[in-house]
């Protein structure tokens, strides 16, 4: 191993204000990541992006053509010297807070970053390492994609059976062509203030299924315990543990009194971006919530894909876009929206069909988020062992 000081390895620079840039294809990146896509890009080569200002922990890597703003420095590598995907991963593994020069919101200074030590085997030993890591991360970003497709089919069929109100219509008349095309009854429903087929009937959704949240305090950080969940930490990959704290056993159990969740169950942030939602896998890392929606379809299995596809639809997430409070920093909705997000009450008929569709799709997405999962479990245990040389890319696969 060789020692270096970051210095000596990249150059930081700072990056610069977006607001006059048209829209485009190259994305800009915060502390908090991509904001908006532009028509220029500051650097076109590997880079490090390191946080300035805000969320320290949010290291991120280009490999694409791209802009940073004001709280986000790029780094341009000396690749004669350090692997780029090897030193990003040697960076995530930093407590940048303890580096903070900031008093109140946290900061790093150049200096801050100059001064970090790096510790580094040779070239070609950090070539192996990342092309396991980028191995292992192409996988979890193939998965996403994947679910993405899935999602889109999901909610493309919730919107062509619930909102056209275009299902197979089984009845004798209707001979299985499209339900509200080919006329189908519609009968006014004033509490919806739409049409819905005749027979059919609606419910607020916690009129099924419990519907909780999450603690509205701020446990404090604690060195042992269990973690403390936000909306940030919802991710398409699954729940991100990566930068989430622990919070003493005492205050999470204080949490779950109020708010457990169990796998079957589905999660929905209700804060900044609203709507981002989460089926509870397996827990095999237990978890507390804060200022997320639980939906307790644990509580129904056999509605459980309904009622997720319902809420997370894009017919859903209008209702909870309708009805989100505002005066804060951010906008969020309250308990008692979700709590009243309507679920339509179709035939048992039309129910079991759509239970038939739908299914399946959430079980692949549901599969390919516990692989996620995994994957990620697997690198983040191989990658200080990686670093330190304990463990070497031949033993590791």
């Amino acid at each position: 191993m060789s020692e270096y000081r970051l210095k000596d390895l990249v150059k930081i620079k700072n990056g610069r204000d977006h607001k006059s840039l048209a829209d485009g294809v190259y994305p800009v990146y915060g502390s908090g990541g991509l904001m908006r896509m532009v028509d220029s890009y500051l650097y076109d080569k590997p880079s490090i992006l390191l946080p300035r200002k805000g969320t320290l922990n949010n290291i991120q890597y280009s490999d694409q053509p791209f802009w940073t703003v004001d709280t986000l420095y790029y780094t341009e590598i000396n690749q004669n010297k350090v692997d780029a995907y090897y030193l990003y991963y040697y960076l995530k593994l930093l407590d940048l807070n303890s580096l903070s020069s900031g008093t109140g919101v946290p900061s790093m200074t150049f200096g801050a970053y100059n001064g970090i030590k790096v510790k580094l085997p040779q070239l070609d030993i950090q070539k192996k390492i990342s092309t396991l890591l980028r191995a292992i991360d192409k996988k979890i970003e193939l998965n996403n994609r994947i679910n993405a497709e899935l999602e889109a089919m999901a909610k493309t069929l919730y919107d062509y059976w619930f909102v056209q109100f275009d299902f197979p219509d089984d009845s004798p008349q209707g001979q299985g062509k499209p339900y509200k095309t080919s006329g189908g009854k519609m009968v006014y429903n004033p509490t919806l203030k739409r049409e819905i087929p005749e027979g059919w009937d609606w419910k607020p959704v916690s009129s099924i299924i419990e519907v909780k949240d999450g603690t509205h305090d701020s446990p404090k950080p604690s060195d042992s315990g269990q973690y403390l969940i936000t909306s940030k930490h919802l991710k398409p990959s699954g729940i991100d543990f990566s930068d989430a704290y622990l919070i003493s056993q005492e205050d999470f159990d204080a949490v779950n009194k109020r708010s457990k969740v169990d796998e079957g169950d589905f999660l929905l942030s209700m804060i900044g971006t609203i709507g981002l939602s989460q089926w509870a896998m397996k827990i095999e890392t237990p978890y507390a919530i804060k200022n997320i929606g639980l939906f307790k379809t644990s509580q129904a299995p056999e509605m459980a894909d309904y009622i997720y596809a319902a809420v997370t639809s894009l017919h859903g997430k209008a209702y909870l876009q309708q009805n989100q409070s505002t005066g804060t920093s951010q906008p969020y909705v309250t308990l008692g929206t979700l709590r009243s997000i309507p679920i339509l009450i179709p035939n048992e008929k039309v129910f079991e069909q759509f239970n038939g569709k739908i299914k399946p799709i959430h079980k692949l997405m549901y599969e390919n988020i516990t692989e996620n999962q995994k994957l990620a479990q697997l690198r983040d245990w191989l990658l200080p062992m990686l670093m330190n040389g304990q463990v070497t890319v031949g033993e590791a696969s």
